[in-house]
Protein backbone atom coordinates (compact mmCIF):
# COMPACT_ATOMS: atom_id res chain seq x y z
CA UNK A 1 0.00 0.00 0.00
CA UNK A 2 1.01 3.66 -1.11
CA UNK A 3 0.55 6.58 1.36
CA UNK A 4 -1.99 4.99 3.62
CA UNK A 5 -2.30 5.56 7.76
CA UNK A 6 -3.91 3.79 10.59
CA UNK A 7 -6.49 6.90 10.35
CA UNK A 8 -7.01 6.30 7.05
CA UNK A 9 -8.13 2.38 8.12
CA UNK A 10 -10.17 3.37 10.66
CA UNK A 11 -12.22 6.24 8.16
CA UNK A 12 -12.73 2.57 5.70
CA UNK A 13 -14.15 0.10 8.11
CA UNK A 14 -16.12 2.63 10.30
CA UNK A 15 -14.27 1.28 12.92
CA UNK A 16 -12.97 2.18 16.17
CA UNK A 17 -9.14 2.88 17.27
CA UNK A 18 -9.12 1.19 20.48
CA UNK A 19 -4.97 1.94 20.56
CA UNK A 20 -2.43 3.26 18.95
CA UNK A 21 -1.14 6.19 16.90
CA UNK A 22 -3.50 6.79 13.77
CA UNK A 23 -0.77 8.88 12.12
CA UNK A 24 1.75 5.89 11.37
CA UNK A 25 1.91 4.45 8.00
CA UNK A 26 0.93 0.71 7.19
CA UNK A 27 2.92 -1.17 4.09
CA UNK A 28 0.75 -4.45 3.18
CA UNK A 29 -2.32 -6.19 4.57
CA UNK A 30 -1.56 -9.93 5.62
CA UNK A 31 -4.04 -12.27 6.70
CA UNK A 32 -1.22 -15.21 7.48
CA UNK A 33 0.15 -14.29 11.29
CA UNK A 34 3.89 -16.11 9.40
CA UNK A 35 4.14 -13.89 6.60
CA UNK A 36 3.74 -10.66 9.16
CA UNK A 37 6.65 -8.26 9.01
CA UNK A 38 7.50 -4.67 10.42
CA UNK A 39 4.66 -1.82 9.18
CA UNK A 40 2.02 -4.59 8.38
CA UNK A 41 -1.74 -4.78 8.88
CA UNK A 42 -3.17 -7.96 10.21
CA UNK A 43 -6.33 -8.85 9.55
CA UNK A 44 -7.30 -11.99 11.82
CA UNK A 45 -9.68 -14.18 9.30
CA UNK A 46 -12.18 -16.17 11.80
CA UNK A 47 -12.47 -19.48 9.61
CA UNK A 48 -13.99 -22.75 10.52
CA UNK A 49 -10.65 -23.94 12.04
CA UNK A 50 -8.96 -21.37 13.16
CA UNK A 51 -9.28 -18.09 14.56
CA UNK A 52 -6.90 -15.23 13.36
CA UNK A 53 -7.19 -13.24 16.47
CA UNK A 54 -5.45 -16.20 18.50
CA UNK A 55 -2.18 -15.21 16.77
CA UNK A 56 -2.41 -11.77 17.55
CA UNK A 57 0.50 -11.10 19.90
CA UNK A 58 2.50 -13.09 17.95
CA UNK A 59 1.95 -10.69 14.98
CA UNK A 60 2.54 -7.82 17.33
CA UNK A 61 5.77 -8.88 18.34
CA UNK A 62 6.39 -9.41 14.47
CA UNK A 63 6.29 -5.64 14.26
CA UNK A 64 2.72 -5.32 12.49
CA UNK A 65 1.41 -1.80 12.16
CA UNK A 66 -1.92 -1.96 13.11
CA UNK A 67 -3.90 -5.11 13.55
CA UNK A 68 -8.27 -5.39 13.36
CA UNK A 69 -10.09 -7.10 16.12
CA UNK A 70 -14.18 -7.97 16.28
CA UNK A 71 -13.27 -9.56 19.52
CA UNK A 72 -11.79 -6.72 21.69
CA UNK A 73 -13.06 -3.76 23.38
CA UNK A 74 -10.18 -2.85 25.00
CA UNK A 75 -6.62 -3.66 23.98
CA UNK A 76 -4.84 -6.40 26.87
CA UNK A 77 -1.91 -4.50 29.12
CA UNK A 78 0.29 -7.02 28.00
CA UNK A 79 -0.61 -6.55 24.13
CA UNK A 80 -0.30 -2.65 23.84
CA UNK A 81 1.84 -2.02 21.17
CA UNK A 82 1.36 -1.17 17.80
CA UNK A 83 -2.49 -0.17 16.86
CA UNK A 84 -5.57 -1.77 17.36
CA UNK A 85 -8.69 -0.88 15.47
CA UNK A 86 -12.07 -2.75 16.46
CA UNK A 87 -14.75 -3.92 13.76
CA UNK A 88 -17.73 -5.80 13.71
CA UNK A 89 -16.84 -8.21 11.50
CA UNK A 90 -12.97 -8.47 10.20
CA UNK A 91 -13.56 -10.04 6.87
CA UNK A 92 -16.23 -7.04 5.92
CA UNK A 93 -13.84 -4.55 7.08
CA UNK A 94 -11.33 -6.19 4.51
CA UNK A 95 -13.34 -5.66 2.00
CA UNK A 96 -13.94 -2.12 3.15
CA UNK A 97 -10.08 -1.54 2.72
CA UNK A 98 -10.70 -2.57 -0.69
CA UNK A 99 -13.40 -0.24 -1.48
CA UNK A 100 -11.96 2.38 0.12
CA UNK A 101 -8.38 1.62 -1.89
CA UNK A 102 -9.92 1.02 -5.11
CA UNK A 103 -11.98 4.53 -5.05
CA UNK A 104 -8.42 6.20 -4.91
CA UNK A 105 -6.98 4.61 -8.13
CA UNK A 106 -7.07 6.26 -11.28
CA UNK A 107 -5.76 3.61 -13.32
CA UNK A 108 -8.33 1.01 -15.45
CA UNK A 109 -8.50 -2.92 -14.61
CA UNK A 110 -9.53 -5.60 -16.54
CA UNK A 111 -11.41 -8.11 -14.44
CA UNK A 112 -11.41 -11.98 -15.86
CA UNK A 113 -13.74 -14.81 -14.31
CA UNK A 114 -15.27 -18.03 -15.97
CA UNK A 115 -15.12 -21.50 -15.10
CA UNK A 116 -12.08 -22.30 -17.12
CA UNK A 117 -8.94 -20.83 -18.16
CA UNK A 118 -9.04 -17.87 -15.54
CA UNK A 119 -5.62 -17.55 -14.81
CA UNK A 120 -3.93 -18.22 -18.10
CA UNK A 121 -6.57 -15.60 -19.79
CA UNK A 122 -5.04 -13.27 -17.41
CA UNK A 123 -1.34 -14.00 -17.68
CA UNK A 124 -1.93 -13.68 -21.76
CA UNK A 125 -3.97 -10.39 -21.26
CA UNK A 126 -1.37 -8.78 -19.01
CA UNK A 127 1.84 -10.16 -21.39
CA UNK A 128 0.09 -8.34 -24.56
CA UNK A 129 -0.79 -4.98 -22.73
CA UNK A 130 2.72 -5.13 -21.32
CA UNK A 131 3.73 -4.33 -24.74
CA UNK A 132 2.67 -0.38 -24.03
CA UNK A 133 1.91 -0.01 -20.06
CA UNK A 134 3.05 -0.63 -17.19
CA UNK A 135 0.65 -3.69 -16.03
CA UNK A 136 -0.05 -4.74 -12.64
CA UNK A 137 -1.67 -7.84 -12.17
CA UNK A 138 -3.33 -10.71 -9.76
CA UNK A 139 -0.44 -12.92 -7.59
CA UNK A 140 -0.77 -15.91 -7.71
CA UNK A 141 -4.84 -16.76 -7.21
CA UNK A 142 -5.83 -13.95 -4.83
CA UNK A 143 -8.79 -13.90 -6.83
CA UNK A 144 -11.36 -14.59 -3.64
CA UNK A 145 -13.55 -12.07 -1.31
CA UNK A 146 -10.37 -11.65 0.61
CA UNK A 147 -7.92 -12.12 -2.04
CA UNK A 148 -9.06 -8.63 -4.19
CA UNK A 149 -8.76 -6.63 -1.42
CA UNK A 150 -4.79 -7.16 -0.68
CA UNK A 151 -4.59 -7.53 -4.80
CA UNK A 152 -5.76 -3.64 -4.99
CA UNK A 153 -4.13 -2.76 -2.09
CA UNK A 154 -0.69 -3.62 -3.83
CA UNK A 155 -1.18 -1.64 -7.11
CA UNK A 156 1.41 0.93 -7.49
CA UNK A 157 1.29 4.71 -8.21
CA UNK A 158 3.76 3.89 -11.02
CA UNK A 159 0.94 1.00 -12.82
CA UNK A 160 -0.65 2.16 -15.78
CA UNK A 161 -3.67 -0.82 -15.97
CA UNK A 162 -4.20 -3.73 -13.82
CA UNK A 163 -5.64 -7.24 -14.82
CA UNK A 164 -7.37 -9.09 -12.17
CA UNK A 165 -8.68 -12.34 -11.57
CA UNK A 166 -11.92 -12.62 -10.05
CA UNK A 167 -13.15 -16.09 -8.62
CA UNK A 168 -16.28 -17.92 -7.28
CA UNK A 169 -17.31 -20.52 -6.01
CA UNK A 170 -20.72 -20.36 -3.88
CA UNK A 171 -23.77 -18.30 -4.77
CA UNK A 172 -23.70 -14.38 -4.30
CA UNK A 173 -19.74 -14.20 -3.71
CA UNK A 174 -19.15 -13.01 -7.57
CA UNK A 175 -20.89 -10.43 -6.69
CA UNK A 176 -18.82 -9.08 -3.56
CA UNK A 177 -15.63 -9.40 -5.12
CA UNK A 178 -16.84 -6.92 -8.47
CA UNK A 179 -18.19 -4.56 -5.92
CA UNK A 180 -14.95 -3.95 -4.38
CA UNK A 181 -13.24 -3.91 -7.43
CA UNK A 182 -15.30 -1.78 -10.12
CA UNK A 183 -13.58 -2.86 -12.85
CA UNK A 184 -13.69 -0.88 -16.49
CA UNK A 185 -13.84 -4.15 -18.49
CA UNK A 186 -14.76 -7.48 -17.92
CA UNK A 187 -13.66 -10.56 -19.63
CA UNK A 188 -15.77 -13.98 -19.59
CA UNK A 189 -13.83 -16.86 -20.84
CA UNK A 190 -16.54 -19.39 -20.55
CA UNK A 191 -19.22 -21.13 -18.69
CA UNK A 192 -18.46 -24.72 -17.46
CA UNK A 193 -19.16 -26.89 -14.67
CA UNK A 194 -16.53 -26.24 -12.05
CA UNK A 195 -18.29 -25.51 -8.99
CA UNK A 196 -21.55 -27.46 -10.37
CA UNK A 197 -21.44 -28.93 -7.38
CA UNK A 198 -22.05 -25.98 -5.40
CA UNK A 199 -23.86 -23.91 -7.86
CA UNK A 200 -26.18 -27.15 -9.15
CA UNK A 201 -26.44 -25.73 -13.16
CA UNK A 202 -24.76 -24.17 -15.60
CA UNK A 203 -27.96 -22.03 -15.74
CA UNK A 204 -26.98 -21.00 -12.20
CA UNK A 205 -23.16 -20.55 -12.98
CA UNK A 206 -24.28 -18.34 -16.25
CA UNK A 207 -26.02 -16.10 -14.04
CA UNK A 208 -23.22 -15.74 -11.25
CA UNK A 209 -21.18 -15.20 -13.72
CA UNK A 210 -22.88 -12.67 -14.94
CA UNK A 211 -23.12 -10.38 -11.73
CA UNK A 212 -19.38 -9.83 -12.86
CA UNK A 213 -21.37 -6.37 -13.81
CA UNK A 214 -22.46 -5.39 -10.61
CA UNK A 215 -19.29 -3.82 -10.05
CA UNK A 216 -18.48 -2.77 -13.84
CA UNK A 217 -18.46 1.04 -14.16
CA UNK A 218 -20.54 2.98 -16.19
CA UNK A 219 -19.35 2.73 -19.98
CA UNK A 220 -17.55 0.00 -19.39
CA UNK A 221 -16.99 -2.90 -21.96
CA UNK A 222 -17.60 -7.09 -21.52
CA UNK A 223 -15.25 -9.13 -23.68
CA UNK A 224 -16.83 -12.45 -24.23
CA UNK A 225 -16.20 -16.16 -25.67
CA UNK A 226 -18.78 -15.75 -28.99
CA UNK A 227 -18.19 -19.76 -29.25
CA UNK A 228 -19.68 -20.43 -25.89
CA UNK A 229 -23.10 -21.74 -26.24
CA UNK A 230 -24.44 -19.34 -23.37
CA UNK A 231 -22.16 -16.49 -23.78
CA UNK A 232 -22.75 -15.95 -27.67
CA UNK A 233 -26.08 -14.10 -27.40
CA UNK A 234 -25.36 -12.64 -24.48
CA UNK A 235 -25.11 -8.56 -24.05
CA UNK A 236 -24.29 -6.57 -21.58
CA UNK A 237 -26.10 -4.63 -19.28
CA UNK A 238 -27.23 -1.39 -20.53
CA UNK A 239 -24.31 1.40 -20.73
CA UNK A 240 -22.26 -1.38 -21.27
CA UNK A 241 -20.31 -2.21 -24.26
CA UNK A 242 -20.65 -5.98 -25.69
CA UNK A 243 -17.33 -7.32 -27.30
CA UNK A 244 -17.13 -10.80 -28.63
CA UNK A 245 -13.98 -13.56 -29.42
CA UNK A 246 -13.72 -16.56 -30.87
CA UNK A 247 -13.87 -18.76 -34.22
CA UNK A 248 -17.14 -17.82 -35.12
CA UNK A 249 -18.01 -15.59 -38.04
CA UNK A 250 -20.24 -13.00 -36.29
CA UNK A 251 -17.28 -12.85 -33.54
CA UNK A 252 -15.37 -8.83 -33.37
CA UNK A 253 -12.19 -10.54 -33.38
CA UNK A 254 -11.33 -13.90 -34.69
CA UNK A 255 -8.94 -16.90 -35.62
CA UNK A 256 -8.52 -17.99 -39.42
CA UNK A 257 -5.22 -20.29 -40.67
CA UNK A 258 -5.08 -21.41 -37.28
CA UNK A 259 -2.04 -23.91 -37.07
CA UNK A 260 -1.91 -26.27 -33.85
CA UNK A 261 1.29 -29.06 -34.84
CA UNK A 262 3.74 -29.93 -32.60
CA UNK A 263 5.07 -26.70 -31.44
CA UNK A 264 3.59 -22.95 -30.37
CA UNK A 265 -0.17 -21.71 -31.92
CA UNK A 266 -0.04 -19.91 -34.92
CA UNK A 267 -2.41 -18.00 -36.43
CA UNK A 268 -3.85 -14.65 -38.44
CA UNK A 269 -6.04 -12.34 -35.96
CA UNK A 270 -8.72 -10.60 -37.24
CA UNK A 271 -10.82 -7.56 -36.66
CA UNK A 272 -12.95 -5.74 -39.12
CA UNK A 273 -10.44 -5.23 -42.37
CA UNK A 274 -7.43 -5.91 -40.14
CA UNK A 275 -4.97 -9.14 -40.14
CA UNK A 276 -1.83 -9.64 -37.84
CA UNK A 277 0.07 -12.70 -37.95
CA UNK A 278 0.48 -14.39 -33.85
CA UNK A 279 2.86 -16.68 -32.81
CA UNK A 280 2.42 -17.46 -29.44
CA UNK A 281 4.88 -19.19 -27.04
CA UNK A 282 2.36 -21.73 -25.69
CA UNK A 283 0.29 -24.75 -27.32
CA UNK A 284 -3.19 -25.16 -27.91
CA UNK A 285 -6.53 -24.12 -29.11
CA UNK A 286 -7.49 -22.76 -25.78
CA UNK A 287 -4.94 -20.77 -26.11
CA UNK A 288 -5.68 -19.13 -29.55
CA UNK A 289 -9.00 -18.70 -27.55
CA UNK A 290 -7.31 -16.90 -24.42
CA UNK A 291 -4.92 -15.06 -26.89
CA UNK A 292 -8.36 -13.44 -28.72
CA UNK A 293 -9.22 -11.94 -25.28
CA UNK A 294 -5.76 -10.63 -24.54
CA UNK A 295 -6.30 -9.06 -28.50
CA UNK A 296 -9.09 -7.50 -27.18
CA UNK A 297 -8.73 -5.91 -24.50
CA UNK A 298 -5.63 -4.29 -25.88
CA UNK A 299 -7.74 -3.05 -28.42
CA UNK A 300 -9.78 -1.18 -26.52
CA UNK A 301 -7.25 0.08 -24.55
CA UNK A 302 -5.79 2.24 -27.68
CA UNK A 303 -3.46 -0.71 -28.64
CA UNK A 304 -3.15 -2.12 -32.39
CA UNK A 305 -2.62 -5.60 -32.76
CA UNK A 306 0.75 -5.70 -34.04
CA UNK A 307 1.77 -4.24 -30.52
CA UNK A 308 -0.46 -7.14 -29.01
CA UNK A 309 1.39 -9.54 -30.68
CA UNK A 310 4.51 -8.25 -29.50
CA UNK A 311 3.74 -8.81 -25.99
CA UNK A 312 1.72 -12.33 -26.83
CA UNK A 313 5.32 -13.46 -27.73
CA UNK A 314 6.75 -13.10 -23.98
CA UNK A 315 4.10 -15.32 -22.35
CA UNK A 316 5.53 -19.05 -22.10
CA UNK A 317 2.77 -20.82 -19.42
CA UNK A 318 3.87 -21.43 -15.88
CA UNK A 319 4.54 -24.03 -13.49
CA UNK A 320 1.88 -26.92 -13.51
CA UNK A 321 0.08 -25.72 -16.61
CA UNK A 322 1.28 -27.49 -20.20
CA UNK A 323 4.77 -26.67 -19.36
CA UNK A 324 6.92 -28.85 -21.75
CA UNK A 325 9.32 -30.61 -20.08
CA UNK A 326 11.60 -32.38 -23.06
CA UNK A 327 13.71 -34.50 -21.29
CA UNK A 328 16.60 -36.95 -22.39
CA UNK A 329 14.34 -39.70 -21.78
CA UNK A 330 10.80 -38.84 -22.16
CA UNK A 331 9.17 -35.50 -23.20
CA UNK A 332 6.52 -34.70 -20.26
CA UNK A 333 3.49 -32.23 -20.44
CA UNK A 334 2.84 -31.07 -17.15
CA UNK A 335 -0.55 -29.73 -17.15
CA UNK A 336 -1.14 -30.96 -13.32
CA UNK A 337 -2.35 -27.59 -10.98
CA UNK A 338 -5.85 -28.43 -11.59
CA UNK A 339 -8.50 -30.31 -14.11
CA UNK A 340 -12.06 -30.05 -14.91
CA UNK A 341 -13.60 -31.83 -18.44
CA UNK A 342 -13.29 -29.14 -20.76
CA UNK A 343 -9.55 -28.08 -19.65
CA UNK A 344 -8.61 -32.20 -19.77
CA UNK A 345 -10.16 -32.32 -23.56
CA UNK A 346 -8.04 -29.38 -23.97
CA UNK A 347 -5.15 -30.89 -22.50
CA UNK A 348 -5.37 -34.08 -24.50
CA UNK A 349 -5.73 -31.85 -27.94
CA UNK A 350 -2.28 -30.54 -27.10
CA UNK A 351 -0.83 -34.15 -26.14
CA UNK A 352 -1.98 -35.14 -29.38
CA UNK A 353 0.23 -32.67 -31.01
CA UNK A 354 3.04 -33.66 -29.42
CA UNK A 355 5.75 -35.82 -30.98
CA UNK A 356 4.47 -37.45 -33.83
CA UNK A 357 5.40 -41.17 -33.71
CA UNK A 358 6.23 -41.00 -30.39
CA UNK A 359 4.32 -43.73 -27.85
CA UNK A 360 1.95 -41.21 -25.52
CA UNK A 361 1.20 -42.29 -22.41
CA UNK A 362 -1.74 -39.74 -20.38
CA UNK A 363 -1.55 -40.36 -16.81
CA UNK A 364 -5.37 -38.72 -15.46
CA UNK A 365 -6.15 -38.11 -11.62
CA UNK A 366 -10.08 -37.84 -10.51
CA UNK A 367 -11.54 -34.45 -11.20
CA UNK A 368 -13.28 -32.63 -8.26
CA UNK A 369 -16.41 -30.51 -7.27
CA UNK A 370 -18.24 -31.74 -10.30
CA UNK A 371 -22.04 -32.78 -8.23
CA UNK A 372 -24.28 -35.81 -8.74
CA UNK A 373 -22.85 -36.20 -12.73
CA UNK A 374 -19.08 -37.22 -11.48
CA UNK A 375 -19.22 -40.70 -13.17
CA UNK A 376 -20.64 -39.18 -16.62
CA UNK A 377 -18.27 -36.07 -17.13
CA UNK A 378 -15.69 -38.93 -16.40
CA UNK A 379 -16.74 -41.14 -18.83
CA UNK A 380 -17.11 -38.41 -21.32
CA UNK A 381 -13.59 -37.74 -21.14
CA UNK A 382 -12.54 -41.08 -21.27
CA UNK A 383 -14.05 -41.11 -24.50
CA UNK A 384 -12.42 -38.33 -26.10
CA UNK A 385 -9.12 -39.25 -24.41
CA UNK A 386 -9.68 -42.41 -26.90
CA UNK A 387 -10.37 -40.13 -29.94
CA UNK A 388 -7.25 -38.68 -29.34
CA UNK A 389 -5.69 -41.49 -30.00
CA UNK A 390 -3.22 -41.95 -27.01
CA UNK A 391 -1.66 -45.26 -26.75
CA UNK A 392 -1.95 -46.29 -22.96
CA UNK A 393 -4.13 -44.95 -20.15
CA UNK A 394 -2.96 -44.54 -16.55
CA UNK A 395 -5.68 -43.36 -13.57
CA UNK A 396 -5.83 -42.62 -10.47
CA UNK A 397 -8.63 -42.24 -8.11
CA UNK A 398 -11.69 -43.72 -8.00
CA UNK A 399 -13.90 -41.33 -10.36
CA UNK A 400 -11.81 -42.07 -13.08
CA UNK A 401 -12.77 -45.51 -13.26
CA UNK A 402 -15.59 -44.12 -15.07
CA UNK A 403 -13.17 -42.27 -17.50
CA UNK A 404 -11.53 -45.46 -17.83
CA UNK A 405 -14.50 -46.99 -19.01
CA UNK A 406 -15.21 -44.27 -21.56
CA UNK A 407 -12.15 -45.08 -22.91
CA UNK A 408 -12.70 -48.96 -23.62
CA UNK A 409 -15.91 -47.85 -24.86
CA UNK A 410 -14.21 -46.31 -27.40
CA UNK A 411 -11.04 -48.09 -28.43
CA UNK A 412 -8.81 -50.88 -26.90
CA UNK A 413 -6.18 -48.55 -25.37
CA UNK A 414 -4.64 -50.82 -22.41
CA UNK A 415 -6.31 -48.59 -19.35
CA UNK A 416 -4.02 -49.27 -15.66
CA UNK A 417 -6.22 -47.97 -12.92
CA UNK A 418 -4.89 -47.34 -9.49
CA UNK A 419 -6.32 -46.10 -5.73
CA UNK A 420 -3.07 -45.20 -4.58
CA UNK A 421 -0.26 -42.84 -6.23
CA UNK A 422 3.04 -44.22 -4.83
CA UNK A 423 1.72 -47.52 -6.51
CA UNK A 424 0.89 -46.00 -9.64
CA UNK A 425 4.09 -44.38 -9.74
CA UNK A 426 5.81 -47.87 -9.15
CA UNK A 427 4.20 -48.93 -12.25
CA UNK A 428 5.25 -45.82 -14.33
CA UNK A 429 9.09 -45.96 -13.34
CA UNK A 430 9.06 -49.25 -14.09
CA UNK A 431 7.24 -49.12 -17.63
CA UNK A 432 7.75 -45.73 -19.10
CA UNK A 433 10.68 -46.30 -22.24
CA UNK A 434 13.00 -43.85 -23.51
CA UNK A 435 11.78 -41.54 -25.87
CA UNK A 436 7.61 -41.64 -24.36
CA UNK A 437 5.73 -38.53 -24.00
CA UNK A 438 3.63 -38.67 -21.10
CA UNK A 439 0.88 -35.78 -19.89
CA UNK A 440 -0.09 -35.46 -16.13
CA UNK A 441 -3.20 -33.80 -15.69
CA UNK A 442 -5.66 -34.48 -12.90
CA UNK A 443 -7.27 -32.12 -9.82
CA UNK A 444 -4.85 -30.32 -7.91
CA UNK A 445 -5.69 -32.29 -4.72
CA UNK A 446 -4.75 -35.29 -6.82
CA UNK A 447 -1.42 -35.03 -6.19
CA UNK A 448 -0.01 -35.28 -9.39
CA UNK A 449 2.52 -32.36 -9.45
CA UNK A 450 4.73 -34.30 -7.26
CA UNK A 451 4.59 -37.02 -9.60
CA UNK A 452 5.26 -35.13 -12.35
CA UNK A 453 7.94 -33.41 -10.80
CA UNK A 454 9.62 -37.14 -10.10
CA UNK A 455 9.24 -37.66 -13.77
CA UNK A 456 10.95 -34.63 -14.90
CA UNK A 457 14.12 -35.02 -12.63
CA UNK A 458 14.29 -38.83 -13.85
CA UNK A 459 13.54 -37.67 -16.81
CA UNK A 460 17.58 -35.64 -16.94
CA UNK A 461 19.13 -38.28 -15.10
Amino acid sequence: MEHVLVRDLVEATGGNLLFGNPEVSVARIKLDSRQVESGDLFVPIIGERVDGHKFIPQVLAAGAAVVLTSEHDEVPEECKTGSWIRVADTKAALQDIGRYLRARLTLPLVGVTGSVGKTTTREMIAAALSAKYRVYKTPGNSNSQVGVPITISEISEKDEIGVIELGMSEPGELTVIAQIAKIDMAVITNIGITHIEQLGSRENIYKEKMTIQDGLRENGVMILNGDDDMLCNTKGKDGVKTIYYGLSQNCDFRAENINLNDGPAKFTAVHGEERQEIELGVMGMHNVMNALAAIAVCHENGMTMKEASQGLKTFHGFKGRQQIHAGEKYTILDDSYNASPASMKASLDVFKTLKPGSRHVAVLADMKELGDKVKEYHHEVGVHTANTGVDVVVTLGEACHSLAEGVKSVAEIPVVEFLNKDEMVAYLDANLTDGDCVLFKGSNSMGLSAVAAHFIEKSNQ
